[in-house]
């Protein structure tokens, strides 16, 4: 699951990094304002690729989530005040 997200994420900011190199160093000769949408696009696509790597997939374990281990459930349960113990 992270390699794959890893891969979008690198591949999109790739795709930004690409749009704005190709806005002002080619497509700024014949036309600048599709040179300023092109950098429009690529300003919005480095938020949504982090959001992208981010999120949690159905497979991911999150962080209150139990663990499988008892002990180690327990202990955090206690940390987080789930578990008063008295």
């Amino acid at each position: 699951m992270y390699r794959r997200r890893r891969r979008v994420y690198f591949v999109m900011m790739g795709i930004c990094v690409t749009l704005f190199v190709l806005a002002w160093g080619v497509v700024r000769i014949w036309s600048v304002p599709a040179a300023v949408g092109m950098c429009l696009v690529a300003m919005v696509i480095p938020p949504v690729a982090a959001m992208m790597a981010n999120r949690r997939g159905p497979d991911d374990r999150w962080w209150d989530d139990p663990s499988g281990d008892p002990k180690s459930d327990e202990w955090w349960d206690e940390l987080d005040g789930k578990n008063k113990r008295h």
